[in-house]
């Protein structure tokens, strides 16, 4: 439970003094002796602790993911293979998984969906780390419109959705080969551009560093960059900012 929820079970009666106390006592992380599970995070940042699945000994894995659902009611795992997700779910057959984006969770119902954010896509082939920022978003509870290939070889595709990414309050433009597509959106909206290079392309993309260089000489305004194929990132930046666009709004 983070602070607010605490001290609002303690104002129920929920919660006794003694209970409420325990709860803030802890102290900010977890000790599991090969990790350390920072537990106090989302009273810090707003955002709990995500687990990063790929590369985990499935030991670690179950009792990191555990804990982090005990402690929060819900958990997300990003990169997650399907017999990561096959572990998990013998565990918590309550567990989700999506095979594009690699996402696997357990999550609180009736979350409620705020602002709006736009995660466009150049080609079909960038969807997977779309749908990681697209999802990621979601489940942190940000309102997300997806706009898919609509890539600058077909200029016209992108200006038939023009109006729902203009009135985002954060675009997350995805694209491999040139990356182009970031700058020609930041042309075109007067919010915040997050541009996410991907590894998609052949042989002088070299992997998404063409796509990466393209972005980060972008002469369009307004356009910042993530890492190679970091979808995740780009979720939880274009979240801070369409939370700061709600609260203006408010």
């Amino acid at each position: 439970m983070d602070t607010h929820e605490i001290l609002t079970k303690l104002k129920n009666g929920e919660v006794s003094v003694d209970e409420a106390e325990g709860y803030l006592r802890r102290q900010p992380f977890e000790e599991l002796g090969y990790a350390k599970l920072d537990t106090h995070r989302k009273i810090r940042s707003g955002f709990p602790e995500v687990v990063f699945c790929s590369g985990k000994a499935d030991a670690h894995l179950l009792q990191i993911f555990g804990r982090l659902y005990e402690a929060d009611g819900e958990v997300l795992g990003t990169r997650a293979s399907k017999e990561q997700y096959e572990l998990l779910k013998a565990a918590y057959p309550e567990v989700c998984y999506d095979e594009v984006s690699r996402i696997v969770k357990i999550e609180k119902n009736g979350k409620e969906k705020v602002g709006c954010i736009a995660v466009c896509t150049a080609g079909t082939a960038d969807i997977a780390v779309a749908e990681e920022a697209a999802q990621v978003a979601e489940y942190f509870g940000s309102y997300v419109e997806r706009v898919y290939d609509v890539g600058v070889s077909g200029l016209h595709r992108l200006l038939a959705r023009l109006a729902t990414i203009q009135k985002a309050n954060c675009v997350v433009a995805v694209a491999g080969m040139e990356g182009a597509l970031a700058s020609v959106i930041g042309g075109l909206v007067d919010k915040p551009v997050i541009a996410v290079p991907t590894s998609v392309g052949y042989g002088a993309n070299m992997k998404g560093l063409s796509a990466l260089l393209t972005m980060i000489n972008s002469c369009a305004n307004g356009v910042a960059v993530v890492n190679i194929d970091n979808g995740y990132g780009a979720g939880y930046m274009a979240t801070q900012i369409n939370r700061l666009g709600v609260k203006i709004d408010e």
